[in-house]
């Protein structure tokens, strides 16, 4: 039995694809899960999908904050703050704090199944698209909050320099470079570069980072201090 939800604490989010498989083949299905992702975190009724995501079928910043103007809709009422989000090929990261007592329950819920319609539709295939629930942790104590966002934020360095998580990492200029470039994460937007701003609320963790750029060097400062058995319990891997 799960752990009862508090709203007001923050919570590492889980889910990967079912037998490990990839759940993101191509950049629109990236995109399509950040749309999902703003969409799905309303108590309101979901607008219809396949209106709505025309308003973003391009990488052009002026549809990075996944509005379309030709829409009428009532103001969103948040479920859940997303606080910082990461998704790899297989599986994604939330950061979120909860809202209300059933807020979580109710996001996921509402996002990986709308997700997983849309894949399974796209790519004509039928059955579970998630490896059973989704994995949480409460995050309960300080260590714990200060190396999370950190964390999530790092996982694509899984995709280009592994050897990050042995502190075997040798160039962290470049591993910083390419997280800059990886654009399927809340990791731009936290270091002031405006890519998927209305994902999420990062007012809390930008006063606490002391802005963009002190957690710029922040980022940096944890890479080289990086130690394994610190984020241990938060990994849900």
């Amino acid at each position: 039995m799960r752990p009862q939800i508090v709203p007001g604490n923050i919570y590492h989010i889980l889910n990967r694809g079912v037998d490990k498989r990839k759940i993101f083949l191509d950049d629109m299905d990236y995109l399509r899960f950040i749309h999902d992702l703003f969409e799905f975190n309303d108590e309101n009724p979901s607008l219809s999908n396949s209106h709505l995501f025309k308003a973003i079928k391009t990488f052009e910043p002026q549809y990075s904050d996944l509005r379309s103007p030709n829409i009428s809709r009532e103001p969103r009422k948040l479920l859940v703050e997303i606080l910082v989000f990461c998704l790899m090929p297989n599986h994604y990261h939330l950061m979120v704090r909860p809202l209300t007592e059933k807020g979580l329950v109710k996001f996921i819920k509402k996002l990986n199944i709308g997700y997983a319609n849309y894949f399974n539709q796209k790519y004509e295939r039928s059955g579970a698209l998630f490896q059973g629930r989704y994995k949480s942790i409460a995050i309960t104590n300080d260590a714990h909050f200060i190396h999370l966002p950190y964390y999530i934020h790092m996982n694509p360095l899984d995709l280009y320099m592994p050897e990050w998580r042995k502190r075997e990492l040798k160039d962290y200029n470049n591993a910083f470079a390419f997280l800059e470039k990886y654009r399927w994460s809340s990791f731009q937007d936290y270091i002031g570069k405006k890519n998927f701003p209305s994902i999420t609320q990062r007012d809390f963790l930008l006063k606490f980072f002391n802005g963009p750029e002190e957690h710029k060097k922040s980022i940096l400062k944890w890479l080289k201090d990086f130690d394994p058995e610190e984020t241990r319990a938060l990994t849900l891997e």
